[in-house]
């Protein structure tokens, strides 16, 4: 005889378990949501939104969901049948601060250990704004600490200013997930600008 938690704790357990099957969203021009983070729903949201008629599947797992009168195949890529405007306005935020510097010090480059410095400390004035803000990694943070950049003898790798919503999107699509399924590819750097 099986205890009934022992199956119930394997199949949670499982790796290739139904949760691991999220799908793309794609807005109703194609394009996804955001590309950083990148508008995934979980399998059940996606069959959910079908069933509600919000969506239409375009793509779809190898993997079935099965109910006692239904058998799903799991989404993989869904298109809202209704637009979504994107906003316009980016949020003045730590994530879309790193964002907008790539997730690395303007003043060394490394991606490590990061925080955000004042240009203009806020002893001397300084504001906490889109062009007086940017990241630094901890080391070269205490290094400048509350003086000026020509005191402290370092140099930004770009003067910072506030983003477009668009320039954040472009610069999320360098940063995909861990992992992005095949049928995803199709969606998600068709608008990039083609390299001269």
């Amino acid at each position: 005889m099986t205890n009934t938690s022992e199956f119930r704790t394997d199949f949670v357990r499982q790796p290739a378990g139904l949760k691991q099957h999220p799908a793309l969203v794609l807005n109703a021009d194609y394009r996804p949501l955001s590309y950083y983070p990148l508008s995934l729903w979980p399998w059940q949201e996606a069959v959910k939104a079908a069933w509600l008629e919000r969506v239409d599947i375009i793509a779809e797992y190898d993997v079935v969901a099965r109910s006692p009168s239904m058998d799903i195949r799991l989404p993989s890529v869904v298109v809202l049948k209704d637009f979504v405007k994107p906003q316009q306005r980016v949020a003045f935020t730590r994530f879309n601060l790193f964002l907008r510097d790539e997730f690395s010090c303007q003043y060394c480059g490394t991606s490590g250990d990061l925080t955000f410095d004042h240009v203009v400390p806020r002893a001397a004035g300084g504001r906490t704004s889109w062009e007086n803000v940017v990241a630094a990694c901890s080391p070269c943070n205490l290094r400048k600490g509350s003086m000026s950049l020509r005191r402290s003898g370092m140099s930004l790798r770009k003067p910072p200013r506030q983003p477009a919503s668009e320039q954040l999107r472009n610069i999320g699509r360098k940063f995909p997930p861990n992992h992005l399924h095949e049928s995803w590819m199709d969606f998600l750097y068709w608008d990039a600008e083609l390299d001269a």
